[in-house]
């Protein structure tokens, strides 16, 4: 019944299609008359305009309709892929759940971090913080057969980069969570550089440092940025939102309602105490780079609970203009 129905839209819009330009060649042939003959001209150009005008009108509906409906063939088609890939059995490891289907149970218990609010998002950033910081370090072990601290934050295995990225990536590309992979791509490419390129302005801004320098790779901009890791963001934007977002978003759907807004307000306060704190110690370990002395009794004490030896443990990569 769907297809007949289809069908039928498709025989009229050729049939109409057929009328629209009978008619518009009628026009030419009397146009090209009226060239010749000056008799009622003006009504004929009349009507020729009011032509002209319901085409543009139609056609731009036509338009409207055209991307419209392509969007839902674009949708319902990576929904179809998605439950498919959620049930195809894995050897070691399970598959991600589809994200219709998370998007289903969220609503179904009203769950305190339903969709991309806040406390989605505090949750993102969280978890993204905690296992970019274990990736990186795993990766540097396979690598440089060595451990390095790959950590953001004076206490714990965090690093707000990866989490910010996480969030800037999951507030971008929810909308595209059930559209096909090139609109996470992109949108991966786009969100992934743009993070990449404001820390690393903000760092050198606020510390005279930078974590990394891509001045050696081809088409990087000012040594923040480079095509190639533009690339390596927009496949992670496809990863993310694909596989890696919903089975975090699992996770966070077992938290329960009652005790979740009370847990996400308390780790975010001592998140943002972990970072306040962040920022007092790099700032002096600069300052102590720079030569430049502890002038009061809350200064010495940064300096004594964070000096130079526990600072390059935490953050090993990190160079002072």
């Amino acid at each position: 019944m769907e297809q007949n129905k289809y069908t039928q839209m498709e025989e009229h819009l050729k049939a109409f299609q057929k009328g629209t330009q009978k008619q518009a060649h009628e026009y030419a042939v009397q146009l090209a008359q009226k060239a010749e003959n000056r008799e009622n001209e003006e009504q004929l150009y009349s009507d020729v305009d009011a032509e002209i005008s319901s085409l543009k009108k139609v056609s731009s509906g036509f338009m409207k309709a055209y991307l419209q409906t392509s969007a839902e063939a674009d949708e319902l088609g990576a929904r179809l892929h998605d439950v498919k890939a959620s049930r195809k059995k894995r050897r070691f490891i399970a598959a991600a759940p589809a994200n219709s289907v998370i998007d289903l149970e969220e609503k179904k218990c009203r769950h305190f971090a339903q969709g991309v609010n806040l406390y989605k998002l505090f949750w993102v950033c969280l978890i993204g913080s905690f296992a970019g910081v274990v990736i990186e370090m795993l990766w540097c072990l396979v690598k440089n057969v060595y451990i390095e601290s790959r950590a953001g934050l004076v206490y714990g295995p965090f690093n707000l980069l990866y989490g910010f990225g996480a969030a800037a990536l999951t507030l971008t590309l929810f909308r595209f969570r059930n559209r096909s992979s090139l609109f996470s791509f992109a949108g991966g490419m786009i969100v992934g550089s743009a993070v990449e390129y404001f820390c690393s302005w903000g760092q050198e801004l606020v510390f005279g440092s930078r974590s990394w320098d891509y001045s050696g790779m081809p088409f990087n901009i000012n040594g923040r940025i480079c095509l190639l890791y533009s690339i390596f963001w927009g496949f992670l934007g496809v990863l993310w939102i694909k596989n890696l977002y919903p089975r975090m978003a699992k996770w966070i759907l077992k938290i329960p309602n009652k005790t979740g807004k009370i847990l996400t307000w308390v780790l975010a306060a001592l998140l943002a105490f972990n970072a306040a704190v962040t920022v007092l110690a790099i700032a002096r370990w600069s300052a102590r780079v720079h030569g430049e002395p502890a002038e009061n009794v809350f200064s010495q004490f940064i300096d004594r609970r964070f000096p130079d030896e526990r600072m390059e443990r935490i953050f090993a990569n990190m160079d002072f203009d």
